[in-house]
């Protein structure tokens, strides 16, 4: 007679190296659950099982061809929201290894957090809040709350992945606490709420605010270096902005003669260098002035834990708003995220107004739908497009398509 294997004993068998999480490290052991309860599974930890279901997702392989700055068709080499995911996630192990946290949680919120992101970016994020106004609007972290708890199906048992209360507080949070209990975000909890409480107004776990800054981490550092290589930003146009300028010297000095691909390369791999090495050194200060016990400690520690240095969070707010000028504001990407918000409000409308242009499985769950409930329907069919689609979808039900980039 067969049995089942024995379950392993996560967190207890290290490899040759390797250090124990501390001790206040979120702990997949003592994981307070799921909404739906499961086994255990017997060769994965809960949050290992978490991130497999993140990468199995269809909202996750649809990240493919969504837009992270520049649109997919610009050119391969630029980041789309998939690839944009992937370094949050290689940055999030890093900085949770330095710090002995959860690795695995860490990995699994930085690749769900942008889930819920529409077509074209934030162009689209703008255009569907702008259209669902009257409906409670669009926020794309509560659409990633919404994808993971309904709108991905996949098992016969419930809608949504069935994640861990600690990855759904990390999907939550990791922008810090939710203060208004009317936010989106608060609104598509509540039935979460209702389980077991996620504490929204305290801090995540320390986790979950490592996938926050790893995709500061992330985006700035690969957005100087989509910039650049677009011809949108030189080196010296960088030469007096914070963190990015003083590396771009450098390399410049070292680098004549190179590839300019090589050089650019060299300036953000440096700057993500020093970004983390920053994290890692002014979240250790915090800890050992912290001294937490466990995670909850981190939770009710009543700020960030997990931290840029006060001098770096500083020089990083310049950086940003030379990227919003010079690159997110840049005539050339506003010209075609003008375009690209006019596909969005298009697609909405037509949605709304006639119905059967949607495909019959939504429209048959559209049957018994009050108006606020049918647009938000639509939505969620329109959130869940990638630009390709959208576009294809645009010249299906309209004369006239506008041609992007």
């Amino acid at each position: 007679m067969k049995t089942a294997p024995e379950p392993l004993n996560y967190g207890q068998s290290l490899q040759p190296g390797e250090r124990a999480p501390a001790c206040y490290a979120a702990s997949a052991i003592a994981s307070r659950g799921r909404f739906f309860r499961e086994s255990e599974c017997p060769t994965r930890s809960p949050f290992q099982r978490d991130r497999d279901r993140i990468l199995h997702a269809s909202a996750f392989r649809r990240l493919t061809y969504k837009t992270q700055v520049f649109l997919p068709h610009e050119g391969d080499h630029f980041r789309t929201r998939l690839t944009h995911s992937l370094e949050v996630a290689q940055i999030a192990r890093t900085v949770a290894r330095q710090l002995r946290l959860d690795e695995d949680l860490g990995e699994t919120i930085a690749l769900a957090h942008d889930l819920g992101h529409s077509p074209f970016g934030h162009a689209g994020e703008r255009a569907l809040d702008e259209a669902m106004k009257a409906f409670g609007g669009f926020d794309h972290n509560a659409q990633s709350i919404r994808v993971v708890t309904r709108l991905e199906r996949k098992y016969l048992a419930f809608d949504g992945l069935n994640l861990t209360w600690e990855t759904l507080e990390g999907l939550a949070k990791h922008n810090g606490p939710v203060l208004n209990k009317n936010s989106a975000v608060a609104k598509v909890l509540r039935h979460i709420e209702a389980w077991s409480a996620l504490d929204l107004s305290q801090w995540p776990s320390a986790e979950a605010q490592v996938a926050s800054l790893a995709d500061d981490v992330a985006y700035l550092s690969h957005d100087v270096d989509d910039g650049l290589r677009a011809g949108l930003i030189s080196f010296d146009m960088l030469f007096d902005v914070p963190l990015a300028g003083p590396i771009a010297k450098e390399v410049s000095a070292i680098a004549s003669g190179a590839e300019p691909g090589r050089a650019i390369y060299e300036v953000t791999r440096r700057m993500i260098t020093a970004m983390v090495s920053d994290i890692v050194q002014e979240s250790r200060r915090r800890l050992s002035a912290l001294a937490p016990s466990d995670a909850d400690d981190i939770r009710h520690a009543g700020r960030a834990t997990v931290s840029f240095s006060d001098g770096l969070s500083a020089d990083l707010l310049q950086l940003k708003r030379f990227l919003f000028k010079a690159v997110y504001h840049n005539r050339r990407v506003l010209d075609v995220m003008e375009k690209a918000e006019q596909v969005v409000r298009d697609l909405f409308a037509k949605y709304q107004a006639d119905p059967a242009t949607l495909p019959a499985g939504w429209r048959d769950a559209l049957q018994g739908l009050d108006e606020r409930h049918r647009a938000r329907l639509a939505c969620d069919f329109l959130a869940g497009q990638t630009d390709r689609y959208a576009l294809s979808e645009h010249r299906r039900l309209f004369d006239v398509t506008p041609e992007l980039g």
